[in-house]
């Protein structure tokens, strides 16, 4: 619990350097183009496709038509602009949390690695090639999820737990790794993987139910459809902002962790990890050893 709320903090702080707010802005330009072209050339046929399909449900149709005969008809005209949002608003996140992935965590993990673990040593499990087949494999994962879940988005409660747990658990797989792909050989990412299992996956639902946080902000209002265009950079950059969030986060938890089970092992964390046993017929032999930390 202790690296949890450490882990935590050293992100929150980190989010306020000005790197951090620049790195941040980078995902936006490429989001901002694909959101503005959708809402140009999909906007209309996506409502479209909504009523319809709300259209056939027999029972949301018969409460809409329970609303208007009590004066709230207006909100008929909400209901579809809203079920849009919500729906369009996880392929956004996904997009986000992939370009993060391929342009932000790289560089906020060396940031992390430069100012706290310089000292550990680089195992390399993994390369750039196998980085990103994991982000992609993962994401397809995701998105087939978002797929399979989409009918139950419409009650009102499920619809508040589901989108969470999936970005949640996207979050945990793809930053997770990226944090250790370097640092870590295969066998320590597996064994930190077993040990802080459910605090990462904490790390991943807290930090996707921020990620929600701008859908909530969208609907906020009636006029939000109208603005939609207006506040969807706002809303991009918000996102940007929680992923770089987010990836300090597992950063700083994951090679904490890391450090930690290195120090458990018995080896040192300075240059090549080598075993203290090592170090101790070094010692014998007069050869200089790594200083102390």
């Amino acid at each position: 619990m202790r690296l949890f709320f450490d882990s935590f903090w050293r992100a929150f702080a980190y989010c306020l350097m000005p790197r951090v707010m620049v790195l941040s802005l980078l995902p936006l330009a490429m989001l901002l183009v694909l959101s503005l072209s959708w809402g140009y050339f999909y906007w209309s046929p996506t409502q479209d496709w909504v009523r319809d399909m709300l259209a056939s449900w027999q029972v949301l149709q018969g409460m809409l038509e329970w609303l208007q005969d009590q004066g709230a008809g207006e909100l008929q005209a909400v209901v579809i602009p809203l079920v849009v949002i919500f729906a369009i608003t996880p392929i956004l996140v996904i997009i986000s949390l992939l370009a993060v992935s391929l342009m932000m965590t790289p560089a906020l993990v060396d940031l992390v690695v430069q100012r706290r673990f310089a000292h550990l040593a680089l195992k390399h499990g993994g390369t750039t090639l196998t980085s990103l087949a994991w982000t992609v494999g993962s994401t397809v994962i995701a998105m087939g999820a978002m797929v399979i879940t989409l009918p139950l988005w419409a009650v009102p409660p499920l619809m508040f737990i589901v989108p969470p747990l999936i970005w949640g658990w996207l979050s945990y797989r793809v930053m997770v790794f990226d944090a250790l792909v370097t640092h870590a050989s295969r066998e320590e990412r597996l064994a930190i993987g077993r040990q802080h299992r459910i605090w990462l996956l904490m790390i991943g639902v807290l930090t996707g139910y921020l990620g929600a946080l701008p859908s909530i902000v969208w609907a906020s209002g009636a006029v939000f459809a109208a603005a939609f265009l207006v506040l969807i950079p706002l809303a991009i950059w918000i996102y940007a902002l929680v992923f770089a969030f987010t990836s300090l986060w597992f950063t700083h938890y994951s090679l904490g962790a890391l450090e930690a089970l290195r120090a458990e092992s018995g080896t040192v964390v300075m240059g090549a990890s080598v075993p203290l046993p090592t170090l101790a017929s070094a010692d014998d032999s007069n050869t200089p050893t790594p200083p102390s930390l």
